[in-house]
């Protein structure tokens, strides 16, 4: 194969940086603590990670993580030094594999003692990846096709109350989102298939609405389907989705698992909406997990359309400068032309309103000017407008059209009443 998969950390260590490495590049292919019979210099030459660069970054006084060692021969002060780290293995260790990447670039580092603090930031894999897996089967522009929407964001909605709701409750509540002119419609994470509110009740009713609708208007907003369960029945929920004319299945991606979303991308017809739910067990702590960046490379291979990156001043502890990166990055192909670029549609959500629209519309205008491929998701930003529904979904809409326009939110909010009563309401 002659080809590299190459991933950079941050370390946090007491010891020497280059020996840190040195450790973090043997556990991981060929190494142990010890040498072994069979670890010959030949097998070390075709299959050893490298330690392909290292820079340092610092130094600190404690560490960040408990339970971290020194090294044997240490007497005096203890310097821990900060540093970023590129290793790279020859393909041939785990083949065009994400399971076996994942373990590889994800697996026993972040336990080693001599770190106190290890995070993986960075995949960069080469493209016979994409001979095993597909990708996003509609992304960015598919997405567009599907809902219709085009020269704009998607302007979505989250089903809430998340559970409780009975299936003729939600479908009253999809019609009344509808009727409001929304685009895009999820069921929360927390609502599959519960016993007050079974999928194959909720489903059909849902569809049902938005069929009528579609009838009625030509516009069919697209419905995120909760699918989330086991093998078997996410596949057979996928199938009752697309017999009832629905274009959109959701899944919880902490929850399935990579084999498990590689096996419904290969059976798909819908777009698949990737939920990251219980993504802050990874991202939470500076010294330890992986970064968003390197994360998503994971799932959009193996064919998620859309993913949640979180939204401006969220509820959420999650910066704003790492929501946007996240974002940019699901618009960033992944691999070189000719090849398929892999990109996904970014999902803003969690506490967004028009107040964060300008913010947003700047910052993504990075990734080419005048950027608006995105879906923005606002619950309370729609639901809780003080007019309403649809006088919430128009001050999303004014809020957009004020960003590409170059007019700050208050001046269009004097031409426009919706936008005007949401900044009233939502402005932080």
């Amino acid at each position: 194969m002659n080809q590299r998969v190459h991933a950079r950390y941050w370390i946090e260590t007491a010891y020497p940086l280059a020996d840190a490495a040195a450790m973090m590049a043997g556990e991981q292919s060929t190494g142990t603590f010890v040498r072994v019979p069979g670890e010959t210099d030949q097998l070390r030459e075709l299959y050893a990670a490298r330690v392909e660069q290292i820079v340092e970054t610092g130094a600190v006084e404690k560490p960040s993580l408990a339970g971290s060692g020194a090294p044997r021969a240490h007497s005096g002060p203890l310097t821990r030094r900060t540093a970023e780290v590129t290793l790279s293995w020859p393909l041939e260790n785990m083949g065009p594999s994400l399971p076996n990447l994942l373990a590889t670039v994800a697996g026993n580092l972040f336990e080693l003692k001599p770190f106190s603090g290890l995070k993986l930031l960075d995949v960069t894999l080469p493209a016979a990846f994409l001979g095993s897996y597909q990708g996003p089967q509609f992304g960015v522009s598919g997405t567009r096709q599907l809902t219709g929407v085009y020269g704009r964001p998607i302007i979505g909605t989250i089903l809430k109350p998340s559970v409780g709701m009975t299936p003729e409750q939600t479908a009253s509540q999809v019609k009344m989102l509808a009727e409001a002119g929304v685009d895009f419609i999820k069921d929360d994470e927390l609502q599959a298939d519960g016993p007050h509110c079974p999928f194959e009740q909720r489903v059909p009713a849902v569809l049902s609405v938005l069929n009528e609708f579609a009838q009625k208007t030509g516009k069919r907003p697209m419905y995120a389907a909760n699918i989330t369960g086991e093998m078997d029945q996410m596949l057979r929920r996928h199938d009752l989705v697309l017999s009832r004319g629905g274009s959109c299945a959701m899944v919880s991606l902490n929850s399935i698992g990579l084999p498990a979303l590689t096996a419904l991308r290969r059976h798909a017809q819908l777009a698949i909406h990737g939920h990251r739910n219980g993504w802050g067990m990874f991202s939470r702590s500076h010294a330890t997990g992986m970064s968003f960046i390197a994360y998503q490379k994971f799932w959009r291979l193996a064919g998620i359309d859309h993913v949640h990156v979180n939204g401006l001043r969220n509820k959420f502890c999650e910066e704003d400068a790492s929501v946007i990166a996240s974002a940019r990055e699901c618009l960033t192909p992944m691999f070189p032309s000719p090849h398929p670029g892999c990109q996904v549609m970014p999902v803003f959500s969690s506490g967004q309103s028009a107040d964060q629209v300008p913010d947003t519309f700047r910052a993504l205008s990075a990734v080419a000017p005048g950027c608006v491929d995105l879906i923005y998701a606002c619950g309370g930003g729609i639901l809780a407008h003080p007019q309403g529904p649809p006088a919430g979904v128009r001050s999303l809409r004014q809020a957009w059209e004020a960003a590409a326009a170059g007019v700050s939110l208050p001046e269009y909010a004097l031409r426009h009443a919706e936008l005007r009563a949401a900044l009233e309401t939502f402005a932080s």
